[in-house]
């Protein structure tokens, strides 16, 4: 075939006839996650997220102040409001209901309208359309001008028009919906993550209740799991919870709230005697965890007003003294902080589309935090005093990290040449195709370098429980060694010009890091200890996806000496042992517990918990970065109480290692 030939062969192949117009909704069956990152765990929760954003904004506006959510039996949800009622009347445009458009298009709703939201969360989302496109049946009922107005919808298709189905006092709307579970890999919810994201709005907007009911199952007492959140403090209130594990430097948390150029502003931040900075951030509801503009409004004003307060009362000039130089990383030792502004038309921008880049917002908050921050120095001189006390210490210790943190570097900097003497690495160099175990011990450490493919797998055994860094000085942290090694073995360094503490990326050495730990209650600890220090330290990692959870088997059930299987939990023992003996043969099975990974031997460790063809890796993700922030405080704080309810409530293996 000629040239020519190809060329109009190819023109005939991509022609017009090629081009795919999707209507309606098609476009978002055909690529979920576009419009909602994704078709796991965290997609179809984002579907609730989306319908309950309609109900805040109702909230926002002043219409509505209660929001009632439901996880119904088959995993169904149900949310109510009491808010306007979406409208019903004929589009002008559209010449179909305004309640059908809504539902049914894209980009389609009264927050477009500036007229009828002043800020709104749900703009940044995909709507309650994309719910509806990706449900297998969507109910709207509206209490509405004293009537109840009803829709239906299969996969996004109404199924007859608007249609009045009785009368009400009520006004409000209830949006009841199924996943589509040819779409999801998964259609069960999860209660603690909807009720994490519940409590998080009910802070963030106070005087809202929201009730949160799971009807799938009863409790012992005969009654549905349920909870109610309403704040009436906000963010003083949110506050007070993130720092619940935590002990305070000053009686109260200081409240700033402001407004310029209609950009309302509230921030509440509070001091305690640990060693990180702790800020959560928030525009429109929204969590910007990759901060922003409002981020650097803050922490400018927060700089600007301590060092105007220090020079003032003549604080610098005792700094001087001793030959202590305070930087601006310094005044947010030990500080927890919520900042959450709400923005007309917010600009978003960063890798996951939470970092804001409105310009004018910097300069808002900055003036509002200087003002207020200032003004509360001068009239509390005694929490003044406390609070400097604490910069002074951590700038002294900044120095002492700062050097901690140099050896680390200078021991990376010879790449290859100064890797950790432990270290059992891998032959492959490209780090997408590379993985690093970290596991418990040497007798496990050993076991896993001779059942490992040294091709893709690098190996690198701790000794004994790493540094619990929730309660350590920064210093001391990078004076670890087992700590020291992780950095090392990584190829990560530390700090870049505009921020001194954030982990670089760029030399990464591997994009799978699994913790492999033995199956026990000390295994557990060693786990929480790397993924505290991983979030504290290195949450970069996480945020990226690469920090996995290895998932080594608990039980072998053999006949004699002969394997028959494993078994991952204490259920799935349970059925094996049941089909196993359901022809009458019992006592010719025996059951083996590992308690250890050093129990296994290289073979056994290979193909069930290292192979890629047959393992299961757990991945770790932050969901909700206040709630991972108040679990890690709690457990491995020094307050025992919640800590040993929290163990009560979610020990795995109370029940064999008591």
């Amino acid at each position: 075939m000629t040239e020519e030939e190809k060329r109009e062969l190819a023109s005939e192949e991509y022609g017009a006839s090629k081009i795919q117009v999707l209507e309606g909704l098609e476009a978002v069956r055909k690529r979920p996650a576009m419009y909602i990152g994704d078709v796991h765990f965290r997609g179809l929760h984002h579907l609730v997220y989306e319908v309950v954003d309609n109900s805040i904004d109702e909230a926002m506006a002043g219409y509505c102040d209660k929001i009632d959510v439901r996880i119904l039996p088959g995993n169904a949800i149900s949310v109510l409001d009491n808010g306007r009622g979406i409208p019903t009347g004929m589009h002008p445009k559209e010449h179909r209901s305004a309640l059908e458009v809504v539902l049914t298009v894209l980009h389609a709703g009264g927050k477009f309208d500036k007229g009828s939201y002043k800020v709104s969360g749900g703009l940044h989302g995909v709507g309650v359309s994309c719910v509806n496109a990706l449900s297998t049946h969507l109910t709207a009922e509206v209490y509405r001008e004293g009537q109840i107005f009803k829709q239906e919808y299969e996969c996004g298709k109404p199924l007859y028009d608007v249609k009045v189905v009785g009368k009400t006092d009520m006004n409000g709307t209830r949006i009841t919906f199924q996943p589509d579970g040819s779409i999801f890999q998964t259609t069960e919810y999860d209660y603690s993550t909807l009720a994490n994201r519940m409590r998080e709005l009910a802070y963030l907007n106070h005087g809202i209740t929201i009730t949160l009911t799971d009807e799938r199952e009863k409790m012992e007492n005969g009654e549905f799991r349920s909870e109610t959140f309403y704040s009436e403090n906000g963010l003083i209130d949110f506050i007070a919870y993130l720092d619940a594990n935590r002990e305070k430097l000053i009686p109260e948390p200081i409240s700033i709230s402001g407004e310029r150029n209609g950009v309302p502003v509230e921030i509440a931040l509070e001091y305690n005697n640990e060693y990180k900075e702790n800020l959560h951030s928030y525009v429109n509801n929204i969590n910007t965890i990759e901060g922003g503009t409002h981020l650097q409004g803050f922490r400018s004003g927060l700089t600007r007003s301590f060092n105007a307060y220090a020079e003032k009362s003549g604080l610098l000039e005792k700094l001087e003294k001793l030959k202590v130089k305070i930087s601006p990383d310094d005044f947010r030792e030990g500080l927890t902080a919520v900042i959450s502004v709400k923005v007309p038309e917010p600009q978003f921008e960063g890798q996951t589309k939470t970092k804001l880049g409105n310009d004018e917002v910097m300069g808002i908050v900055n003036s509002i935090v200087g003002q207020q921050l200032s003004d509360y120095l001068e009239e509390h001189p005694k929490e003044a005093k406390t609070i400097f006390d604490k910069v002074t210490l951590a700038a002294q210790a900044r120095q002492a990290a700062r050097n901690a943190r140099e050896k680390v570097q200078r021991k990376g900097a010879l790449s290859g040449f100064s890797l950790p003497g432990k270290l059992a690495d891998c032959s492959e160099r490209d780090p997408s195709k590379t993985e690093l175990y970290l596991v418990e011990g040497d007798s496990a450490g050993g076991s896993a370098k001779s059942g490992r493919d040294r091709n893709f797998q690098a190996i690198l055994p701790l000794r004994g429980k790493i540094l619990n860094v929730e309660k350590a000085m920064e210093h001391r942290v990078f004076d670890s060694e087992e700590i020291k090694n992780i950095y090392t073995a990584l190829g990560v360094t530390i700090g870049t010009e505009e921020d001194s503490k954030a982990l670089n990326l760029e030399k990464l050495r591997y994009h799978k890091v699994i913790i492999m730990t033995d199956a026990d209650v000390d295994g557990s600890h060693i786990t929480t200890l790397i993924l505290t220090f991983f979030f504290r330290y290195m949450r970069e990692l996480i945020e990226n996806g690469y920090v996995y959870c290895a998932t080594p088997p608990l039980y072998l059930i053999k006949r004699g000496t002969k394997p028959i299987c494993y078994c991952w939990t204490d259920e799935e023992r349970t059925e094996k042992l049941a089909e196993l003996t359901k022809n009458g043969t019992v006592s010719g099975y025996d059951v083996q517990r590992y308690k250890g990974l050093g129990e296994m031997n290289p073979e056994q460790l290979w193909e069930t918990t290292m192979d890629p063809a047959h393992r299961t890796l757990r991945q770790v993700t932050i969901e909700n970065a206040m709630e991972a922030d108040h679990i890690f405080s709690m457990l491995m704080g020094d307050e025992v109480g919640p800590r040993r309810e929290f163990i009560e409530q979610n020990a795995t293996y109370a029940n064999i290692d008591a």
